[in-house]
């Protein structure tokens, strides 16, 4: 996990900008900092404003190394901010899936996909997109399994936030993601608890479009364990206001089968390269888009959202 600060440590303001949270998503994210890195005129409104910028880079740096979005321990990153020494949530709905979601073999069986449908049917879409993907803790093979004990990048970015965050008096945060939502588009996804307080002032900077989970206005499902709590418990005398910027790739379905794949893999390690290699490329594909003009897109809006972040520290 890289971190490069640009400012002064004891300026009252700091935006954070960190890429990588789910792994193979660093492609987007660490082509947003380098790019920001050598744009001249961002370091000057970056000068202008009387802000400090932090950039973490790779905060899940195995993922991003090996082309998959959880740690080394099949984590999802996003998922692991518990008080492990409590009861961690139940997920149901996921709890029912398991089989279907990694079945035992791959490409997956028919009857897999027959009970995906059933519990859409049965359930509606969304609920069958928060079972499968909004966090669970019993299937450590599985999907989004947010883990039995703190990560080493949960540990690492709490001491980078320690050591960078607690002198501020206002801390913004900027998330790079993708996965979700229309090709190229960056949604902009609310990132604190939900505070009325804190979601005004993300909409003041970021815009009325910025979605929420919490009231369903968001292409995410209500997640739990999210990493932004970070900054609250860390960093408590800032104002935190955070987002997740999100960028659309491929359709959900898909990304959703990508990610199925790849946690089979994890079960089947030795199967033939050819299997392997295609199932890796696959996951890459979901999550990144390697084309000029997707990319073109990405640091526009990343950019812009930056920017708005420094204007609002500042005010």
């Amino acid at each position: 996990m890289d971190v490069a600060r640009e400012g002064p440590a004891d300026t009252a303001a700091v935006l954070l900008i960190s890429s990588a949270c789910h792994g193979v998503e660093g492609f987007c994210g660490s082509g947003v900092q380098v790019a920001l890195l050598r744009d001249a005129a961002w370091h000057d409104s970056v000068r202008g404003s009387a802000c400090a910028v932090l950039y973490v880079h790779a905060l899940n740096p195995h993922g991003f190394s090996y082309w998959r979005r959880t740690t080394e321990d099949n984590v999802d990153l996003n998922r692991n901010w518990h008080d492990f020494s409590a009861p961690l949530p139940d997920n149901p709905g996921y709890d029912e899936l398991a089989s279907a979601l990694v079945p035992d073999t791959w490409p997956e069986p028919p009857e897999a996909a027959r009970r995906l449908v059933a519990y859409a049917e049965r359930h509606g879409e969304r609920a069958l997109q928060t079972a499968w993907s909004g966090g669970q803790y019993r299937h450590p093979d599985g999907i989004f399994y947010g883990g039995q004990r703190a990560t080493w990048s949960q540990d690492t970015l709490r001491r980078v936030l320690r050591e960078h965050g607690q002198r501020c008096r206002r801390l913004g945060w900027i998330d790079l993601h993708t996965g979700l939502g229309p090709s190229g588009h960056g949604e902009r996804i609310f990132a604190c608890r939900d505070d009325a307080r804190a979601l005004a002032r993300a909409q003041a900077w970021w815009g009325p479009a910025l979605t929420s989970i919490y009231d369903g206005s968001s292409t995410s499902a209500l997640l739990r364990g999210l990493m932004w709590i970070a900054a609250e418990q860390e960093c408590p005398q800032a104002e935190h206001t955070g987002m997740a910027l999100e960028f659309g790739t491929l359709p959900l379905a898909e990304v959703r089968d990508a990610l199925r794949a790849d946690a089979w893999l994890r079960r089947e390690p030795l199967r033939g390269a050819a299997q392997r290699d295609k199932i890796r490329r696959r996951l890459r594909d979901a999550f990144y888009t390697d084309t000029d003009a997707w990319k073109r897109q990405v640091f526009a809006q990343s950019r812009e959202a930056a920017l708005q972040a420094l204007h609002g520290l500042a005010a």
